[in-house]
């Protein structure tokens, strides 16, 4: 997989024009309302195959359930700290060949962040 690429989830935000500045600076995801589904933004993975879409939040919808693909997740950190963005969970390994973290988006959502491989 490449970075930014995730299986398909539905991210709750209260603002959605910061949310969408902030995962398409972040993991480079394309970002756009579909006709038919106006009030909720789509967005695309770099592999034109993982996606979801940006709901708004509300009392029963309030944390998303999924993880990114990263190249570097030190890199990720960083790069998500610089967009507003703060770290739940460091770096830890998985396995010998892979890692995750867990960093907090500006709208309070945990996102998983995996790099590497599992198994062989």
């Amino acid at each position: 997989m490449a970075h930014g690429d995730i299986t398909h989830i539905d991210i709750p935000v209260s603002d959605m024009a910061k949310a969408s500045a902030f995962y398409s600076g972040l993991f480079g995801w394309n970002i756009a309302e579909m006709p038919g589904f106006e009030g909720y933004p789509m967005w695309s993975a770099p592999n034109g195959i993982s996606g979801g879409g940006l709901a708004p939040r509300d009392a029963d919808f309030t944390q998303p359930r999924s993880y990114v693909e990263v190249d570097s997740i030190d890199d990720t950190i960083a790069a998500a700290k610089d967009a507003g963005g703060t770290v739940a969970m460091e770096k830890q390994s998985i396995t010998d060949t892979s890692s995750w973290a867990v960093i907090v988006d500006p709208d309070g959502n945990r996102i998983g962040l995996f790099e590497g491989v599992v198994g062989g």
